[in-house]
């Protein structure tokens, strides 16, 4: 699976700020966890989709979510509640990574990577930081996931950041909806269902 998804092509391609966050060993083995881009392609998703049905569909396919992810990641919650001052955030999807004894936060966008998106997650590190880390933790990680991005761009984002980011793309299936003509002269999951079962 992984010579096939050209695994070590993708290795440690993401564009991070871990050099100029972590110590020395620490950047290194964070490097080396994350990969750009991610491959979804066993989610199958209409062109134009938002990003909580990405989030439904990782979670429907936790496992092979996981596994490319790599080793190490152990799933904490999607949509995890921290409460700050008098409001409610909701991180996508929120992961500890047993190898670098840290959290690892992901933010999900169904579009083009956008300097802001930096910030937000800087936001939800320094929340995770205070309200979730034990004193044996190492600082959290922030994994940013987008559909797309210019490497420029995010490198400026992350230049004067001080908590560790990364920014990777992802490869997923996009199909095309069904043209209007057709939706009624087709017949539906449950249509198809009857039918076998009458016979």
């Amino acid at each position: 699976m992984w010579i096939e998804s050209n695994l070590y092509e993708r290795q440690g391609n993401s564009i991070t700020n871990f050099k100029a966050t972590l110590s020395e060993i620490h950047s290194d083995l964070a490097q080396q966890t994350l990969k750009d881009p991610y491959n979804f392609s066993f989610l199958t998703l209409e062109r134009k989709f938002r990003e909580r049905e990405l989030e439904q569909g990782l979670i429907d396919h936790i496992q092979k979510f996981l596994l490319e992810l790599g080793q190490g990641f152990a799933f904490i919650g999607r949509q995890y509640p921290l409460t700050i001052g008098d409001k409610d955030y909701f991180i996508d999807l929120l992961f500890y990574h047993t190898r670098l004894r840290c959290y690892v936060v992901i933010e999900l966008k169904a579009g083009e990577f956008d300097p802001r998106d930096a910030g937000q997650i800087n936001f939800y590190l320094s929340a995770v930081d205070d309200l979730l880390k034990h004193s044996e933790d190492r600082p959290t990680i922030g994994m940013i996931l987008c559909k797309t991005k210019d490497n420029f761009t995010v490198e400026y984002a992350l230049r004067d950041i001080k908590k560790p980011i990364g920014v990777s793309g992802y490869e997923i299936k996009l199909i095309e909806s069904l043209p209007k003509e057709y939706k009624g002269s087709l017949p539906t999951v449950e249509e198809i269902g009857q039918e076998l079962s009458n016979e």
